[in-house]
């Protein structure tokens, strides 16, 4: 099916089952309602929250079975499952037993776009293990930019069923898709896509490796404009090579570095472009310059070229590239500079909950003052230490992994000082920062980069990251 193609799927008395209350299975249930289904929900959980959601959709006369996620009810022709639903689950197991195709909420919002009479708007996808977000809010910055009606919207929080049924008009989306939602949705061809970079995460889900990286292409398949890749990660370049293509869709790669033909890249403190240009073997378009990159740390610049990319393969000017990018601002807890106390700034990284995130942010500063740790989620930290060790001036370990991160530096960075914090309650950050602070030195940065997720002490990233900035505009108001 080509890109630009609207599947239409006769809804009426169709029986589906809908895997799992909450922000994708409740817009689900409600949109294949109105069109004639016969839809029933399915959920793990029996808690308090998910009965008031059930009532509130049995009201509609959708029959909801709470506490029982793994049965396949009975006359089921179609499964709509919620994104992290474990390809092994039962119920999945009896669907592809049956015959019975299973579609996550993206492949639904893909199959429903143009559903209302309107045109539907093409995509511009972005998956990763990193970076995703960041780079689809960067590319909707310029779209904007550009004139387009836009939103960023998929992965990031916005319903992408939302995006595709409301009453908003769009010319292009800005798609953040995870590995979990690609899984689900085969049918998905978008506009152009990027794959940023790959990295070993959520190995539990996808079983392996290669599992996970296949997920990830399946974001170019269909492809008709451009498959943007990073020049410094090959496995992005050979899933370009792996994915079936619409004919003239091309490989864009984008680098740090000074770009070949076909490239996006870095010259003289400059973003340029060498593939959407008339003659891309002698010719460079100025773009904008690293300084209108917020904030213009490496792994940030290769965000923005990457949403450059995907935006010049929709025909975006070069002045709306810039003008987006000095527009944009990024989300909390991600490379976010809190405060500068005593010639020493605070960066709160809270974001970077893996390895792979982490390895970037560190290369972002030359001195460093190191606040890590929490719940490893099965990584390894020997690569990111022997990475980082000349850039650490001193490290403070908390949370419920930290020894196996104070191993790693043992092995790998023996002369760097390290404060281990034998602790695991959200306190622990207000003693981290002051341990961090005796540790710094004019000119160096305390970075809150964890290498590890934050469940172990905090709600989420974000209370975590909150607490790095209390901690600091705390100490910032006793210095002052």
């Amino acid at each position: 099916m080509g890109s630009q193609e609207v599947s239409t799927v006769d809804w009426q008395g169709k029986h589906v089952t809908v895997a799992g209350l909450g922000v994708s299975g409740i817009p689900a249930a409600r949109a294949l309602h109105e069109r004639g289904a016969l839809v029933t929900v399915v959920n793990d959980g029996d808690d308090e929250r998910a009965r008031a959601q059930a009532a509130e959709l049995e009201a509609l006369g959708i029959t909801v079975r709470l506490g029982d996620g793994a049965t396949l009810p009975p006359s089921t022709e179609l499964v709509v499952t919620a994104p992290g639903w474990q390809p092994d689950k039962p119920l999945f197991l009896a669907a592809a037993e049956a015959g019975v195709d299973i579609w996550g909420d993206v492949e639904l919002a893909w199959r429903l776009r143009g559903d209302n009479g309107r045109k539907a708007a093409p995509w511009l996808a972005v998956t990763g293990t990193n970076g995703k977000t960041t780079t689809v809010r960067m590319l909707a910055s310029i779209l904007e930019a550009a004139g387009l009606r836009t939103a960023a919207v998929g992965n990031i929080g916005v319903s992408l069923l939302d995006a595709v049924l409301g009453e908003q008009e769009y010319d292009v989306l800005a798609v953040e898709l995870s590995s979990y939602q690609l899984h689900w949705a085969p049918s998905l061809r978008a506009h152009s896509a990027a794959v940023l970079n790959l990295a070993p995460d959520h190995l539990d889900w996808h079983g392996s490796m290669e599992a996970y990286a296949a997920d990830k292409g399946r974001v170019y398949e269909g492809n008709t404009v451009a498959c943007v890749y990073n020049a410094a990660d090959p496995a992005t370049e050979d899933l370009v090579r792996e994915a079936d293509v619409e004919e003239g869709c091309r490989a864009i790669g984008f680098t740090l570095g000074a770009p070949g033909p076909s490239q996006l890249g870095v010259v003289d403190g400059i973003l340029v472009d060498r593939a959407f240009v008339k003659n891309r073997q002698k010719q460079a378009q100025e773009l904008a310059e690293v300084s209108d990159v917020n904030p213009p740390a490496p792994h940030n610049i290769a965000n923005a070229l990457a949403a450059a990319a995907l935006a010049r393969a929709f025909g975006v000017e070069p002045a709306a590239v810039r003008d987006g990018l000095r527009n944009f601002r990024p989300d909390a807890h991600r490379i976010e500079h809190v405060a500068d106390i005593d010639e020493v700034a605070y960066v709160d990284d809270s974001k970077a909950t893996n390895t792979h995130a982490t390895e970037a942010s560190l290369a972002a500063y030359d001195s460093i003052v190191w606040i890590a740790g929490g719940l490893a989620k099965g990584a390894t930290f020997d690569d990111l230490v022997t990475g980082a060790a000349k850039r650490l001036r001193g490290v403070v370990l908390m949370g419920a992994d930290r020894a196996l991160i104070h191993e790693a530096l043992t092995r790998h960075a023996p002369e760097v000082p390290v404060v281990d914090l034998d602790r695991t309650d959200t306190g622990a950050m207000s003693e981290a920062v002051e341990h961090a602070a005796r540790l710094a030195r004019p000119g160096d940065t305390v970075l809150l980069a964890p290498a590890c997720a934050s469940m172990d002490m905090f709600t989420n990233y974000n209370k975590r990251g909150e607490a790095f900035a209390d901690a600091v505009r705390a100490r910032a108001e006793t210095s002052a």
